[in-house]
């Protein structure tokens, strides 16, 4: 009995596996005939996974995806109950994990986890607006502890299937349709504040005036001063050209060709971080607009958890981008924060 059961894992795991030179995932080749709809591969295939083909496919430790199974295991118990009963709530988060790591289609998760394709898109659904509700408010914080410099802002364009409403709007400068997601990384790769969801037409500049950021600046960095220099000042972060210069915000100096070696040096400084362990934010999302802000936001929750958690991102996962992020007009109007950029360069290059 042991052989036959031996016997037909392997002849399950090879039916299912196919070895993709360019991810290193496991997947399902779409529209596969001998691909039929059952939850073999979830309870047969995965089950074997070794470590490193689970850290491949799933972007995460087995042990850090049990952790995020426990945390979001009390908002997810009161979904629905139907999907609820026929699906372990394993398999509905890891639904949800393969759908933010590979982009792939409702159709083929949906034959690769045997579920229907709308169960597919209720263990997204059910699962971004747990990790909204339980592990956002942790893990998107404020950082404490560290030098004035409490992290750098960029904003970066979220492709996504144009709108029925107002789908102009969304339509940035490169030519496709987009969502802006605004984010601040600490020095240690962890975000502590995101804000997503503005249409892609929207200007960086506008993007975080209308931003919780703008509002509670005051608040976030007028604590602990410093003198340097001539200029006394609080806790500040980095920008770019497209955002306005402020006494919290420091951007760098506007390249005209004319650039001191401090200028330049400094503006080697301003550097900006990237997330590319989660490929549904590099892709053309096929969600609705209310899901795909959900979907940002999720994925950068993931991505403290796994930082924090000590996963190491792979240079293998790294993919060319398909769609070139739209270069922002340079902020026009007075700037305010002049006096301090200038002191922050002469105390950086002394």
């Amino acid at each position: 009995k042991e052989q036959q059961q031996s016997r037909r894992s392997r002849s399950t795991r090879q039916k299912y596996e196919q070895q993709s030179s360019k991810r290193k995932t496991l997947i399902i080749m779409e529209g596969a005939e001998v691909v039929a709809r059952s939850a073999e591969w979830w309870k047969v295939v995965v089950s074997t996974f070794s470590d490193e083909q689970w850290v491949q496919n799933f972007r995460m430790s087995k042990e850090t995806f049990t952790y995020l199974c426990q945390r979001v295991q009390p908002a997810m118990e009161k979904q629905d109950v139907n999907y609820r009963l026929c699906v372990p709530l394993q398999q509905r988060v890891a639904i949800a994990v393969w759908k933010l790591a590979t982009n792939a289609d409702y159709r083929s998760i949906a034959h690769l986890f045997g579920v229907s394709r709308s169960t597919a898109c209720k263990c997204l659904k059910a699962f971004c607006s747990a990790v909204e509700d339980i592990l956002l408010p942790e893990a998107i914080q404020f950082p404490n502890g560290l030098p004035h410099c409490v992290g750098a802002i960029d904003g970066s364009h979220i492709p996504i299937l144009a709108p029925q409403e107002y789908h102009t709007q969304y339509y940035n400068r490169k030519g496709w349709y987009s969502i802006v997601l605004q984010a601040v990384m600490d020095g240690k790769g962890l975000f502590w504040n995101v804000f997503a969801g503005l249409p892609g037409s929207m200007h960086d500049a506008r993007v975080l005036r209308r931003s919780g950021l703008w509002n509670m600046a005051d608040r976030l960095f007028g604590g602990q001063h410093r003198v340097i220099g001539d200029h006394d000042w609080g806790y500040y972060i980095l920008g770019d050209a497209a955002h306005p210069q402020t006494s919290w915000l420091m951007k760098p100096f506007m390249d005209n060709g004319r650039l001191t070696e401090e200028q330049t040096n400094f503006n080697v400084k301003l550097s900006r971080a990237r997330v590319g362990r989660w490929r549904c934010l590099l892709r053309r999302n096929d969600c609705n607009l209310d899901t795909v802000k959900s979907v940002v936001i999720t994925c950068c929750v993931l991505h403290n958890l796994c930082e924090s958690h000590g996963e190491d991102f792979r240079e293998e996962w790294a993919e060319p981008v398909l769609f070139n992020q739209p270069d922002a007009p340079l902020q026009d109007g007075a700037d305010t924060g002049v006096a301090a950029r200038a002191a922050l360069m002469s105390h950086l290059t002394n």
